[in-house]
């Protein structure tokens, strides 16, 4: 099946816009596209007529150009018919936003829609979902451009049962800094599905990181699933919902999933070589981390503060994610202590983690992430920044990243992001080197590599 008219389409026409309601689902989509993106939209309405000057085609059969994807967001019992017209006028695929299919009792019109699909071949998302968000190309969804936080383009692809869902993690990309690729909402996914979008996925240069957030799955298509990922060589990252008798219910009145048995599949995932996040704090930690890294380590960390304190605390957070925090070896001490400066040398803490003290200065820091990256007992480096300490510089993200390029160990930052703080955070960032908001999100950064081990 040819996914390209639904991810890389030319002409898009929006199907259910009304020439009186300008809140219209299919009039904030419509719009969007209209003075946001470079793709060609076109207005359908039965009715035809004239939207802001623009002509209102009666049918997609009318409009002038071949149209590549079709938005549909009309009442559900027009959608068959609409859905004919497309595949009757050599539309390349369809998002169907509208509701009112299985998740409501409607199973048999969900059924038409896949029945009339399927015989020709025909792709389509949905329906009762967002549908698409495709960074500077387009977006299907029914929400208003001013109010989407929208990622930059990068390397990680996420597909969801939920477009709630997959909305509020686009806000904490946003946040935390990780880019898209590809973002798509599945709703009932009665044609498309998880398993065809991880296939599609695997095969797509500009996505490095595949995240899904999955409510259910049809009988043995779970197994499919992980059998599939097992080949692929991308990171996968799962986080699955329905994990109680409540939450499986949830997910059946909201997309008609069946969740099934969340243990099995969650101890199914690590022995296939699939991430699970436990959370969607964890997603977003690890979507990052293995947006930078593919290397497996065992968890073994070496950590870096001025803060005493904050050292404690991230070795409590390693401890309860079962990460060790291993003493350093003589050798290693004494290859940090030859860089430490005059000031700083005598008041240090060489144990692990590192105290290097509010004295501390840039060359410090690199002095210590050199030689931790140096030493065999440790797989992975976790720097605790706090940028008020005052002989810090903007330019320190930067050094420590020319550290990890050099030495190829994984390190991971923390640092409080705020915009003040925007030049340091930039220079790990710009550098491929993954930034948390937060100590335990750091942590996590580096227990996403230790799931990622190869089976």
């Amino acid at each position: 099946m040819d996914f390209s008219p639904l991810f890389k389409p030319n002409a898009i026409a929006v199907i259910g816009v009304s020439l009186t309601n300008d809140r219209h689902p299919a009039n904030v989509i419509y719009n969007k596209l209209h003075l946001r993106y470079p793709v060609k939209v076109y207005p359908v309405n039965p009715r035809g007529g004239i939207l802001r000057r623009d002509k209102v085609y009666a049918d997609v059969g009318k409009i002038p150009t071949r149209i590549d994807l079709a938005v549909i967001a009309a009442r559900a019992d027009y959608v068959p018919q609409i859905l004919r017209t497309c595949i009757d006028s050599g539309v390349g695929g369809a998002t169907i936003i509208s509701g009112g299919f299985a998740e409501s009792g409607r199973k048999d019109l969900q059924d038409e829609l896949v029945a009339m699909a399927r015989d020709v071949n025909f792709p389509f998302i949905g329906p009762n979902c967002l549908g698409i968000y495709a960074p500077t190309r387009f977006d299907t969804f029914f929400l208003p451009g001013e109010r989407l936080i929208r990622p930059d383009t990068g390397r990680v692809a996420i597909v969801s049962q939920s477009g709630g869902v997959l909305v509020d993690q686009m806000v904490k990309f946003a946040e935390q800094g990780i880019g898209l690729s590809l973002a798509v909402s599945i709703g009932n996914k009665a044609q498309i599905r998880e398993l065809h979008l991880l296939e599609h996925l695997a095969q797509d240069p500009q996505t490095k990181v595949i995240a899904f957030y999955i409510e259910g799955f049809e009988k043995n298509e779970g197994r499919k699933f992980v059998q599939t990922a097992a080949g692929v060589s991308k990171p996968i990252i799962v986080l699955k919902a329905g994990k109680s008798d409540a939450g499986r219910r949830a997910a059946s009145s909201h997309t008609a999933a069946l969740a099934g048995d969340y243990q099995v599949f969650s101890d199914i995932l690590p022995q296939h070589g699939i991430v699970e996040a436990r959370n969607e704090f964890e997603m977003v930690s690890f979507c990052e981390s293995l947006s930078c890294y593919q290397k497996a380590i065992t968890g073994r960390v070496g950590i870096i503060s001025v803060s005493g304190g904050h050292g404690v605390l991230s070795t409590d957070i390693c401890a309860a994610y079962g990460l060790e925090v291993p003493p350093l070896s003589e050798a290693t001490r004494q290859q940090i202590q030859k860089g430490l400066s005059a000031s700083v040398k005598p008041i240090a803490s060489l144990t692990n983690p590192i105290d290097l003290t509010g004295s501390a200065t840039d060359d410090d820091f690199v002095a210590a992430a050199r030689g931790l990256s140096n030493a065999a007992e440790i797989d992975c480096v976790v720097i605790l920044l706090l940028p008020y300490s005052p002989g810090i510089s903007s330019d320190l993200g930067a050094r420590l990243s020319y550290v990890y390029q050099h030495e190829d160990k994984p390190l991971v930052a923390y640092v409080p992001h705020q915009e003040k703080y925007r030049m340091l955070i930039e220079g790990f960032e710009l550098n491929n080197v993954p930034v948390s908001a937060s100590i335990e999100g750091a942590v996590l950064m580096v227990e996403a590599l230790r799931r990622c081990r190869p089976c």
